[in-house]
């Protein structure tokens, strides 16, 4: 819907209204007023059915009869309102959506981001939160030789654990599908965090925008408290 062409429409028919009626109180020829009147008013009827089709036609049409044009002038006012306004109608009207407030999220992530977050430094804020879940990982496991996505996959593999290689495990009965369900799950999200957005926060150049790197910080949110909440086996 070109809303600029209806506007733009309906504003020059308000204002040949108001030529036709200076002209008329004038006791002038309105002739010509009348003429671009009639070749106006059934783009202006299509445009105000358009704007709302549920417009009474007294609301359209009225009284305002003119040498037999019965457009409404105050129905295309308020179609030229209903134009202006559209726009913030999308943004206003729109139904609240739901927010995520950053210091909501597991203080492994946030604790660590904050600082680089509140300097605007979105891309430093994603790669401290991955450092610092990292850290509370390999302090859980007490392991120092491997770290990120290679100790993600170690610590939540399905192997038994070995001598210096304990496990992570999703509470609940081991053997029940669902358990193994998200087992494998934390699994694959820790690495595919650590793959798709911490390398890129350590190595690519320029900043992320703010809503994209609060996505993420949602996401290493998501695997810290999967990796808070797990057992340690040995």
């Amino acid at each position: 819907m070109d809303r600029d062409w209806m506007r733009e429409r309906l504003e020059a028919f308000d204002e040949l209204v108001t030529q036709y009626w200076n002209v008329r109180f004038a006791n002038g020829d309105t002739t010509f007023e009348e003429k671009q009147l009639f070749a106006a008013e059934p783009t202006v009827v299509r445009i105000l059915r358009r704007l709302d089709p549920q417009m009474r036609d007294a609301e359209v049409f009225g009284e305002d009869e003119w040498s037999g044009l019965t457009i409404n002038v105050n129905g295309v006012r308020r179609g030229i309102g209903m134009l202006a306004d559209m726009d913030e109608w999308t943004t206003r009207l729109a139904p609240d959506g739901p927010s995520l407030p950053a210091d909501g999220l597991h203080p492994w992530v946030w604790d660590a981001a904050r600082t680089f977050w509140a300097s605007e430094h979105y891309r430093a804020a994603v790669h401290a939160a991955a450092t610092s879940i990292n850290a509370h990982l390999q302090n859980k496991l007490g392991r120092r030789d491997l770290s990120d996505a290679k100790l993600v996959q170690e610590a939540f593999s399905d192997k038994a654990p070995e001598a210096g290689k304990p496990r992570l495990r999703i509470p609940g009965d081991q053997t029940d599908p669902g358990v193994q369900t998200r087992q494998r799950g934390a699994l694959q999200l820790g690495q595919g965090a650590y793959f798709a957005f911490r390398n890129p926060a350590a190595h690519e150049l320029g900043d992320l925008a703010e809503q994209e790197a609060l996505e993420q910080l949602a996401t290493f949110s998501v695997l810290a408290r999967l990796i808070d909440g797990c057992q340690v086996v040995t």
